[in-house]
C-alpha cells in the first residue's frame, strides 16, 4: 500500500465513521466531518499533509519509491 492510497483510505474511514456518529449519536460529530474536509483541501493545494507524514514515518512508500513497492519487489522475470 502507498502513502497515498493509506491517506484516502483513513480519510474515507473518518468521514463515515464520523458521519455515522452524527447520524446516531451527536450532530457536534459532523464537525469531524468538516475537519477531515478541510484538511484534504488544504493538503490538495499546499501539499502538507500530517498522515502522510506519519504513514511514511511507519515505513510505507511513495507511488514511485522503494520502499513499500510491494510484493513484486526484487521479482524477476522468467524469459
Amino acid at each position: 500500500m502507498t502513502v497515498e492510497s493509506a491517506v484516502r483510505a483513513l480519510a474515507g474511514t473518518f468521514v463515515l465513521g464520523s458521519l455515522a456518529l452524527g447520524w446516531f449519536f451527536h450532530p457536534g460529530f459532523f464537525l469531524f466531518t468538516a475537519f477531515v474536509g478541510l484538511n484534504l483541501l488544504q493538503s490538495a493545494f499546499t501539499g502538507l499533509c500530517p498522515a502522510a507524514a506519519i504513514f511514511r514515518r511507519l515505513g510505507l512508500g511513495d507511488a514511485g519509491g522503494a520502499t513499500g513497492a510491494g510484493p513484486a519487489t526484487g521479482a524477476r522475470s522468467a524469459s
